[in-house]
């Protein structure tokens, strides 16, 4: 067992549930084939990391599905809203014994395995690690304690997030990523060659 651990909120890929933003614009069976895209994506990213890996599904554990049983834990996410699952993920992964903790979505095109391996890098020096996105929220987040006010009080899934999280963090190191863009709405395909096809 590593003492790191690389929790991925995912979205059970079932038509009509994901991307329902973009599936206004593109249609949901092309929202889907995205989602399982980006799926696939961080799937190939996160695979060969030298840390152990934990798959979060929003409804149900999957247990033949493109996550590897040998390499990724299964959980299902619990609570109210993102904030509360997330919290609870965090305080499961503290309460097993890992020093070192990285959530990412599943939902980026443009994370690599760089992003996350600089991530629990940064936290020998700081407490909080963040990677904004370019939406005004983050893509991923990494803690070597639980900080539990970040998880409350937040708008989740509005371009205020990131802001009022750096709010909770005044009295903590924290470091940040460079910003990325997440796969939410029309607009985040556009400079995306493999998505172009999808694009009216």
């Amino acid at each position: 067992m590593s003492k790191n651990l690389l929790i991925i909120f995912t979205r059970n890929p079932e038509l009509g549930k994901v991307k329902t933003r973009l599936a206004k614009a593109i249609g949901e069976e092309n929202a889907l084939t995205i989602y399982k895209t980006l799926l696939e994506r961080t799937e190939k990213t996160t695979r060969n990391l030298s840390c152990d890996k934990a798959v979060y599904y929003s409804v149900k554990i999957r247990e033949h599905d493109i996550w590897d049983n040998s390499i990724y834990q299964k959980y299902q996410q619990h609570g109210g809203d993102l904030g509360i699952r997330m919290h609870n993920a965090f305080k499961k992964a503290f309460s097993r014994n890992y020093d070192k903790v990285v959530i990412i979505g599943s939902d980026l095109f443009d994370l690599n395995s760089s992003h996350i391996n600089d991530a629990f890098k940064a936290l020998d020096k700081n407490d909080v690690i963040i990677g904004p996105a370019h939406d005004g929220g983050y893509y991923l987040l990494a803690m070597k304690s639980l900080y539990s006010q970040v998880f409350k009080n937040k708008k989740w899934g509005t371009s205020t997030v990131f802001k009022d999280t750096l709010k909770d963090l005044k009295k903590v190191d924290f470091h940040l990523l460079e910003t990325l863009n997440d796969i939410d709405v029309y607009n985040d395909l556009k400079n995306i060659q493999a998505f172009k096809k999808y694009l009216k």
